[in-house]
């Protein structure tokens, strides 16, 4: 690749983010099935045709919707995690992050991942099992430290779940204009599951 070559590959990737930030919002609000390859093409500015320049099938940008907002989440808890000092900071990290990436700039390629899953193939399933899992995997290492610090009961692969499935559900009825933000819902939600210390 040349110097000539990156403006046009910098551009092509832009047009790829911005094509499917613009479909997590479509998939969102209109569902998967029902949105259209048109629909997809007006809202980027594009003619149908040109979307499979950088797709090839629509199935393709669902997936590239779900794996946007699980690996980006991923990446915000792992440097989260990495700067908290002990084991109650990485334990309040879980929290801060899911919900700010859930409900804050992640949320519509989120949701999508949470209510469309059954849009995808089997086929095409497994990759964004293996971006499930890993993020999984970083809750489950925080709560099993945290459980072995006394700072969460020992169940910890149940609190996973049920912890996820709350956070997850918290889209439905949290309200950016309500008597609580973002970060202190986190507070509050962690401070249900802590044991106290006293």
């Amino acid at each position: 690749m040349t110097a000539k070559d990156t403006p046009k590959t910098t551009e092509e990737n832009g047009r790829r983010m911005e094509l499917i930030r613009a479909a997590a919002i479509l998939f969102r609000d209109q569902g998967y099935e029902r949105t259209t390859v048109r629909d997809l093409g007006n809202a980027v500015g594009l003619q149908s045709g040109s979307l499979f320049y950088h797709f090839r099938t629509k199935e393709e940008i669902l997936v590239a919707v779900m794996a946007l907002g699980i690996t980006s989440t991923t990446e915000q808890l792992a440097q989260a995690i990495a700067q908290a000092a002990d084991a109650r900071g990485r334990l309040a990290a879980l929290f801060q992050v899911h919900l700010n990436s859930l409900l804050g700039d992640n949320q519509a390629a989120l949701e999508v991942m949470l209510y469309e899953w059954r849009s995808v193939s089997e086929a095409a399933k497994p990759g964004l099992i293996v971006l499930r899992d890993r993020y999984e995997a970083i809750w489950q290492q925080v709560l099993d430290e945290a459980a072995a610090a006394g700072l969460v009961k020992p169940d910890t692969r149940l609190l996973r779940r049920t912890l996820l499935g709350s956070l997850h559900w918290s889209v439905q009825w949290f309200k950016a204009e309500g008597e609580l933000s973002v970060d202190q819902l986190a507070q509050r939600m962690l401070a249900l599951v802590l044991i106290d210390q006293a």
